[in-house]
């Protein structure tokens, strides 16, 4: 908690500056609502760990942005989107082992943009909260009762171990580039990183993993349609 409160006092700092150094001439304000689809790639950050890779999912969601001033303002979405790991078994390739999470994301996000009145760059950062609506996992041994593996030492207890709490909050921050087709349609492409503080599974003396923080990239497009 203390970590998640730090970023969130460096984020508003920097909101801060960023306002600040913005003109003060008169902008008109700018609304616009959109829709997002893409393609996320995730792992989960275990202590102690456990020897995984990314897995892909998918994500979908919808925008709405405001700007009040010349080169900023704000983002807030609703996405649906896949978390998740995939195990690797490198000394015992036979195996396989997967697991699914499913949540519903919501970003507030600090929009900073430049370019022309055709073509933008913008960076996106700021908080997430996140609910977990789905929870699916596979593999082709038997979870409750695992095989004695070739890798010593390995961990075993994440593969059937329910999540702690379906909340989950974190910071996310992405990059992308906007093509302005007419005065109210425009695509836009975003890659953006979500690095997740609140733990999937239990953290406390007593429990078996110290931390188990979820990380996923995502890749979206994005059309917006200004209403104002």
């Amino acid at each position: 908690m203390r970590n998640f409160i730090l970023v969130i006092t460096v984020l508003l700092l920097i909101l801060g500056s960023a306002s600040n150094a913005v003109a003060q001439t008169h902008y008109e304000s700018n609304i616009a609502i959109g829709a997002k689809g893409g393609t996320t790639f995730s792992m989960i950050s275990l202590s102690p760990s456990v020897p995984q890779s990314m897995i892909m999912g998918m994500m979908m969601g919808v925008t709405f942005r405001y700007i009040e001033e010349r080169n900023f303002g704000f983002i807030v979405e609703l996405n649906m989107m896949q978390r998740g790991w995939k195990e690797k078994f490198e000394k015992d390739p036979e195996y396989a082992y997967q697991r699914r999470l499913t949540y519903l994301h919501l970003p507030f996000l600090t929009h900073i943009y430049f370019g022309s009145h055709r073509f933008r760059g913008f960076f996106n950062a700021g908080p997430e909260i996140c609910w977990l609506i789905g929870d699916s996992y596979s593999g082709n041994f038997d979870l409750a009762n695992p095989p004695v593996f070739n890798e010593e030492f390995r961990e075993t207890e994440q593969l059937d171990m329910p999540v702690n709490s379906k909340f989950d909050y974190g910071i996310s921050a992405g990059v992308g580039m906007e093509l302005i087709l007419k005065n109210k349609h425009s695509i836009t492409l975003e890659g953006r990183y979500y690095f997740g503080i609140g733990n999937l599974f239990g953290s406390s003396k007593t429990d078996h993993f110290g931390k188990s923080n979820s990380m996923s990239i995502s890749v979206a497009l994005g059309y917006m349609f200004r209403i104002k």
